[in-house]
């Protein structure tokens, strides 16, 4: 009989039962740990480490970037900082420069922060008793 780790049990549920914009909000701090782990092998010197983990961070700029609804102009914009980060990253795997990793953790972090807080004012507003939405 196979063991169930816990761990990867409730992973796996909190997956499950996110909403598209929690999932989105993982993707962004899943790209950002991976980011992080690729700056450590860098400095580390791990030269596969560092590739696994920056392609593990593309992957993700790519799944955010293939499930833009493009009827919506700001995905617009979002295409172009997904498709400027990700040739970034490439330039940081190729030349090995945490700096170029920095910036791109930079931006990565502040679409992340900003998701946190539209999926927060999202929350609010579906919470707003019936008195305080007629008004």
């Amino acid at each position: 009989m196979a063991r169930i780790n816990p761990y990867e049990a409730y992973q796996n549920n909190s997956v499950t039962t996110a909403s598209p914009g929690e999932l989105t909000l993982m993707l962004y701090n899943g790209c950002l740990k991976f980011i992080h782990l690729a700056k450590q092998a860098i400095r580390e010197g791990d030269i596969e480490k560092r590739n696994t983990n920056i392609q593990k961070a593309q992957n993700i700029i790519s799944e955010l970037n293939v499930t833009l609804n493009m009827d919506i102009i700001l995905s617009q914009n979002l295409r172009s900082l997904y498709e400027y980060a990700n040739r970034r990253l490439i330039e940081a795997n190729i030349h090995q420069d945490v700096s170029i990793l920095e910036e791109v953790e930079e931006l990565i972090s502040e679409l992340r922060d900003t998701w946190k807080q539209v999926i927060q004012i999202n929350r609010q507003r579906t919470h707003l008793p019936v008195e305080s939405v007629r008004r």
